[in-house]
């Protein structure tokens, strides 16, 4: 039998795709070129990876076409602004499927002694005081306990400002992704109940929103 009958096909097929030299036939294809006793084959470039290149010049100048020639029809501004828009129906389309994680029609203040404990709780876990200090009469951030206020002192104002930080750069990070709707509820809740109170070294009032407790 010839060799070419004892090689499968697919065999055949990866030898044509690879045009690789057979072991002990290098001399076939052996150059004069010599580098420090390492002598050169002349092996040709696969075709598989010819026939990519092939492929990559062809998509190419379909690219060109349709950005140069077709834009009427195509544009990467079109592409960024439909892009943009089906960004925007998916958002909506997750709010309506998740409202809890959005409606804030249902907030409510806590008076409570339980929702009050958590909210203090989380005062002190959530590294609150490193800018508010424990008693909230402000270090690095605002006196929480005053009637001055830069982002507003009633319920939705530090909800939000929990919920999406503070002014850009002054190092209040938003928590909505961390803290439930819950614990900004219980959180927003005990700071209002310490509005009015006497901390021990409270800072200078900030801000130009007077707000006082109710």
């Amino acid at each position: 039998m010839s060799d070419n009958k004892q090689i499968s096909g697919w065999k055949r097929f990866l030898k044509s795709m690879t045009k690789a030299n057979e072991l002990g036939k290098e001399d076939e294809v052996m150059t004069d070129h010599e580098y420090d006793g390492i002598r050169e084959l002349d092996n040709v470039l696969p075709p598989w990876w010819k026939y990519g290149f092939y492929i990559t010049i062809l998509i190419s100048i379909f690219y060109s076409v349709q950005v140069f020639t077709n834009s009427e029809n195509y544009s990467q501004e079109k592409e960024f602004a439909a892009e943009v828009e089906k960004g925007k129906r998916d958002v909506e389309a997750y709010i309506k499927a998740n409202p809890e994680l959005f409606d804030t029609s249902n907030l409510e203040l806590f008076t409570d002694v339980t929702n009050l404990t958590k909210g203090k709780e989380l005062f002190a876990s959530k590294t609150c005081t490193a800018c508010h200090l424990d008693d909230l009469g402000g270090s690095i951030g605002p006196n929480l306990t005053d009637d001055k206020w830069i982002m507003g002192g009633d319920f939705t104002h530090i909800f939000n400002t929990i919920a999406k930080g503070g002014r850009p750069g002054k190092g209040m990070i938003a928590w909505e992704n961390t803290i439930s709707v819950i614990e900004r509820q219980q959180l927003t809740s005990y700071i209002i109940s310490m509005q009015g109170t006497s901390p021990a070294n409270p800072k200078a009032p900030e801000g130009d929103i007077i707000w006082t407790k109710q």
